[in-house]
């Protein structure tokens, strides 16, 4: 990739985008340094031109922008830089910043990237103001055993007619099925990747 850091003093704007969502999250600015910094680590780092150093998204709140591709404009001198966020991106609290959250409502199932996000956020939470962070904390034996015991309950419940329990029980093992899969170093697009390749 050919990218002109000649001018502007050596700097490119950098424009992030959910890969998921589609959504812009932010506006920042890379030097050639920054560039490479984000294709070595795989975390969106960007040359802070009031801190007048590197500056890895992240590096203080742990809402780091995981690098998915980067591309960039017919003139070079330009990118489009697609992440994985984790947790809000704006220092505000908010999904993007312009204010918005960063789920699309058109599409349900975008809800599911921003929950794999928090969940991953509340890693390095405070235990005892987080749930996810207690079970993570608890070991692998103790997150599939969680997931066990919300299946069973699933089960149990489709053998009745209470609509309510049965999806709010659905929800509960989803949920915990998705701390299984952060446990063991995957996310929900890991399980898509396997069944796309049975369906053919």
């Amino acid at each position: 990739m050919n990218i002109d850091f000649s001018k502007a003093d050596g700097l490119v704007p950098a424009i992030i985008q959910d890969a998921s969502t589609k959504k812009v999250l932010m506006l920042g600015y890379m030097n050639e340094e920054a560039y490479e910094a984000t294709n070595k680590t795989g975390k969106v780092t960007f040359y802070s031109r009031s801190k007048k150093r590197l500056w890895t998204k992240g590096e203080e709140s742990g809402n780091f922008l995981n690098l998915v591709s980067i591309k960039n404009d017919c003139d070079q001198d330009a990118l489009l830089i697609l992440v994985n966020p984790v947790g809000p991106v704006c220092h505000t609290g908010t999904g993007n910043c312009w204010g918005e959250e960063n789920i699309s409502k058109d599409n349900p199932i975008d809800f599911v990237s921003k929950l794999e996000s928090i969940i991953e956020s509340r890693k390095s939470a405070d235990a005892e103001n987080s749930y996810v962070k207690s079970l993570f904390d608890s070991g692998i034996n103790k997150v599939a055993q969680k997931v066990g015991e919300e299946a069973v309950e699933v089960v149990i419940e489709a053998k009745d007619d209470n609509e309510e329990l049965f999806l709010n029980e659905s929800a509960d093992l989803f949920f915990h099925y998705l701390v299984l899969l952060q446990a063991k170093g995957f996310k929900l697009e890991d399980v898509i990747k396997v069944l796309k390749q049975r369906d053919k």
